[in-house]
């Protein structure tokens, strides 16, 4: 049976210069920033800091409906390091991902199940699998 997709919302920027002097810029102008190198003296994010913050609170509130999903109570103390990184091989760039997350509470079997359902659910997740390497760990929570 096919499933007729519904547009739910569409992000429009507009980004000129590029990653070393660029600046992004969103349509309804909540996001505007500058972008800058990794390492350079220009203030600014980049692109894999872009990628790190957007997938891990995507992937928390994907982890938020699979709870939902099995009627489990959401930890308060949920916590998600994301680390992306800009690769460099003989065929040029490519990412890598890590994703480390922290539910506060859960019993560990209980946490890694809703991992897995929360990586199978998550639009990011589902743009990146098979595409870059993706590493996500159960890790314990810390003090901030």
């Amino acid at each position: 049976m096919n499933q007729i997709a519904k547009v739910l919302y569409t992000a429009k920027t507009r980004t000129a210069g590029g990653r070393e002097n660029g600046r992004a810029r969103s349509a309804d102008g909540l996001l505007d920033i500058t972008l800058a190198e990794p390492g350079s003296s220009r203030i600014g994010t980049n692109p894999e800091q872009l990628l790190a913050a957007g997938w891990s609170a995507c992937f928390e509130s994907a982890i938020a409906r699979a709870a939902h999903n099995r009627n489990l109570p959401l930890p308060a103390d949920i916590r998600i390091d994301a680390e992306a990184d800009l690769m460099l091989a003989d065929d040029g760039h490519f990412l890598r991902v890590r994703l480390k997350v922290g539910l506060g509470g859960v019993q560990p079997d209980i946490a890694q199940m809703l991992i897995r359902e929360a990586h199978a659910i998550c639009p990011y997740s589902k743009a990146m699998r098979g595409n870059i390497d993706v590493a996500i760990s159960l890790v314990p929570m810390q003090a901030a």
